[in-house]
Order: C-alpha cells, then structure tokens, then sequence
C-alpha cells in the first residue's frame, strides 16, 4: 500500500510539474499576451508542428542565478521551449522564447536549450526554427547572457550552408538578440507585433535626437521595404507560421539532400499567352510575374522579399513538380535594372539555392546597371560584383531565359552562358547588345551623323542598321553563347526537358578553403 502511495504521489508531482511548466509566466501574463495579438510559444508550436508530433526537450531547467532577486523567482522551462517534431510529416527542431516569463529574455541556460537543438538539428540534419519573442539579455545575468548569444551566434554560422534555418521574429527581438536572426537564411515578421532593432527609440533619441516609434525604427514594413532584413511579412501570427510550412517545402532536410517533389502529370505544355506578352515597343513595360505565372506550375510561386527591391524578382516554384529557384528581372519596375539593393537581393537568394541544391532558373530583361551619383557613392561596383560571384560560384543546374533586353555587363551577371549556366534560351524578342540601339548608334557615329545635312535623319538610319546587326539572339546564337532561340510558348516544355536532364549535374569548384566575396 505505502509503494502504491508513494508511486501516485511521484506522479502528481510530475503532473504538477508539468502543468506548471505548461503554463510559463502564468495565467496573467498568457492574457497579457493575448491582449497583444499574440500567440504564446506554445500556442505557436502547435500551431507550426504536425498535430501529435512535438516533442519537448528541456521542459524542466531552470536558472542558476541568485543575484538581484533571480533566487526567489524560478519557472520551468527558464522563458523557452525547444524540441523537435515534424512539419509536413519531415523532421524539424523548434525553439520559442516565452515573452511571459522575464519577458523571453536570454539567459546562460536559456541559450543553452537553444545550443541543444542547433547540436541535434546539425548531427541529424534537420532545419531548425526558430521563434523569436524577446527583451534581449538579461541583465541580471550580465557577461552570462552575453556569452549564450555568442554562443548561439557561433551555431548559426557553423549551421549556415549545412541546414536551413528560418527565423520567424514574433515580438520584440532588439540589440544583440538581432544578429542570430540576421545570420538565419529567412526571416518572418508580423504587422504591427514584432520589430527588430540594434538600438531603440530611446537610445535614438539621446544619442542623434531623432524621435521615432519602433514601428517606424524597425517594424515589419520596414525592414520589408527599406532595409530588405525581413523576407517575408504576415498580418497575424498564424499566417506566419504557415508560410514557414510554405517555405520548407521547397528546400531539402540538409545539403546533401535535394528538395521534396510533388506527384505531376504531363500534359500539354505549350503556353500561347507568352507568345504576346512582349509590348511592341521596346520601351513599355511587363509585369514578369505574369511570365513566372505561365512556366511554373499552377499556384506554384512563393515570392521572396516581394516588398523590397522590387526591380527584381525572386523566390521558389515547381516546374513539373520539381522545385527551383527563380531570379527574374522586373520590367515593370525601374525598367527591370539592376543597382545595389536587386543585386544584394538575387546574390543572398542564389546562394541559399546553390547551398541546398535548388537548380536556379533565369528570367533576364535587363537594360543594365542604374547610372548615378548615389549608386556609385554606395558601391554599385562591389554591390554588383556579389550577384556576379553568387552565379560564378553556384553549381546546381542553372538555366536563362532571355525575354527581351539583355545589355551591357547585366547581361554577363544575370547567369550567362560565360559564368557557367549550363543552358541559354533565347526568344526571338530578346536584344543582346552591349547597350541599346540609340546609345550605340550616337556613339559608333557621332561623327557621321554630325556632318550629316540631316542629323535626325541620319541617326534615325544609324539606329535601325545597328538594330538590324546587333539587336537580336542571333548573333550570340551563331557563338554558341545561346543554346536556342525559342518561341515563347515552348518555353515551359523546353524548361521541363532540360531540367530533367540536369537532375543529375555535377559541378566541382577549385579546392579552397573558402571564396572571399565581395562584402
């Protein structure tokens, strides 16, 4: 009887402990919480992992400080939870900090749980999410949270490359916590809830006397818009954490994986709507989401930092089932050039592709780089050149389509045939030149057209010989540096073709220890 006594008791204390772990912070803080609009970390985990499939890790550690008070305050699970479950039945490891207890601030053993999953996610190669809901240090920690950030820091960059890792910033997420997000391969905010900055409003202000909101510092819509940090932003918390479902199902466990496919039956291919999307004039604009639309699988296209950079377009899709990475010039925008927020935009987005053997495809309309003062004070030159080397570098398949304008040094760094792409289309529309007719004809014969008895006659015939000569595919067609020139309706069918037959690419790069971008 006392053994059965005893085992019961040892059972409710492990229930006890249990539902108190469950409930973080308390029952008056999770309605704060709600108050917010905001879900709390296991709200979230629920939410994100296949129903049934989490499974806690650390549910019980506690801190082990004892100055300021911290001796006589204690919750289970010390503001994180962490463990691992599966999204879309595929393995994954979570972390979510717990704003309801020291409002999510780190500690030493607080990192640690994080450092745990990274260990695991690393040794079974398996994504790690991340959801981020913090104060930042805790200062009553001092030095001990700081190391647990470098420490977590450290896992991310040993991560990067080998696993995916997203990090979806629910919350507050301010000073040092920043920079393991920014470390990440793709940030989620959420509108109105969750900001991100190194210093606040407060300090702003003391220190340059500017008076901001830390919407306006660091909201979702900003680094959406201005700064490019956050890649996707959602109106409310569950709809983030969808799309962080969306978005895995594109990439692999690991990098020695490839990406899931999905079941897909052939059929008729030919799509005649591209056969009249290219305006007559040369100068109207497109929308090349329109073209992205036609060649990928229907609802297929999962746009990456839609708001940002808009001149570029970027982001994942199926073709025929399998998954690939689309970089799109967008002549709708700034007439689809390049400058230095489109380039830093396609360079970070081909070489997570190229990290995860994501093949990349190439839709290319671009009249060159943006001239002016400001681009040239910023970096244009090194901007640029990061673009160029994330093409140079990648090995997965890599294919181009030319639609229309391909001019200048653009037209080498948007995947040609001379930095290693491994296929070139070209429609009959496309223009590969070294720059447009009319800039070429004034300088070619300047001269010519000066001493003419009709200027504007004369170079209104210089432009039409020299678009005759050079403002076609063919030329490049006749070198060899197009593979083919191909109707606009072949081109879903030639891109299924010829991404089946580089399934099994395999391209090795100099031995090195690593490259030196240009940062």
């Amino acid at each position: 009887m006392g053994s059965e006594s005893s085992a019961t008791s040892k059972k409710e204390l492990l229930d006890q402990k249990n539902a108190e772990a469950d409930l973080g912070g308390g029952a008056q803080r999770i309605e704060a919480q709600h108050a917010k609009g905001k879900l709390t970390a296991r709200e979230r985990i629920m939410v994100l992992i296949d129903k049934g499939t989490f499974e806690e890790i650390g549910k019980f550690v506690m801190h082990r400080s004892k100055d300021f008070g911290l001796d006589k305050e204690h919750y289970l699970g010390d503001g994180v939870v962490t463990g691992y479950g599966k999204v879309n039945g595929r393995l994954v490891y979570v972390f979510a900090q717990d704003f309801t207890v020291f409002g999510g601030s780190l500690s030493e053993t607080h990192a640690e749980k994080i450092c745990k999953i990274m260990d695991l996610a690393m040794k079974n190669g398996a994504p790690v999410i991340g959801l981020n809901d913090s104060g930042g240090a805790r200062i009553q920690e001092g030095v001990l949270s700081l190391a647990g950030y470098a420490d977590i820091f450290y896992k991310n960059t040993l991560a990067s490359g080998v696993i995916p890792q997203i990090s979806a910033v629910m919350g507050p997420c301010a000073g040092g916590a920043v920079y393991s997000p920014a470390i990440t391969d793709f940030i989620l905010m959420v509108e109105n809830t969750s900001y991100m900055f190194v210093t606040g409003p407060n300090v702003v202000k003391t220190v340059t006397h500017e008076t901001v909101t830390a919407e306006e510092l660091g909201g979702a819509m900003t680094h959406a818009t201005k700064s490019g940090i956050t890649h996707f932003v959602s109106p409310n918390e569950v709809e983030c954490l969808l799309n962080i479902k969306k978005l895995l199902s594109y990439m692999p466990q690991n990098c020695e994986e490839n990406a899931p496919g999905v079941p897909y039956e052939a059929q008729n291919e030919s799509r005649p709507v591209l056969n009249n999307i290219i305006p007559d004039n040369a100068n109207q604009p497109y929308d090349m989401r329109e073209v992205i639309a036609e060649i990928a699988d229907p609802e297929s296209f999962f746009e990456v930092h839609q708001n940002f950079a808009e001149n570029i377009v970027v982001g994942f899709a199926r073709i025929a089932g399998r998954s690939i990475g689309i970089v799109a010039n967008q002549p709708a925008v700034l007439a689809g050039v390049l400058d230095i927020h489109s380039s830093q935009k396609a360079a970070r987005f081909v070489r997570f592709c190229d990290s995860f053997n994501i093949p990349l495809l190439v839709l290319e309309d671009v009249p060159g780089f943006l001239p002016g003062t400001d681009q040239e004070w910023n970096a244009i030159i090194t901007n640029g050149a990061k673009l160029l080397y994330a093409f140079c570098e990648a090995t997965v398949p890599r294919i181009t389509v030319i639609t229309r304008k391909a001019y200048g040094g653009a037209y080498d760094v948007m995947n040609s045939k001379h930095i290693g792409a491994d296929l070139n289309f070209a429609w009959p529309t496309a223009e590969i030149a070294v720059m447009g007719a009319s800039g070429a004809a004034e300088i070619i014969f300047k001269r010519e057209i000066a001493q003419a008895e009709d200027p504007a006659e004369k170079l209104k015939e210089k432009i039409e010989d020299y678009t005759e000569k050079f403002t076609n595919p063919y030329r490049a067609a006749f070198r060899g540096y197009i593979d083919e020139v191909i109707y606009p309706d072949q081109t879903r069918e030639k891109l299924i073709r010829a991404f089946e037959m580089l399934e099994n690419k395999v391209d090795v790069l100099p031995r090195k220890k690593h490259g030196n971008i240009p940062l």
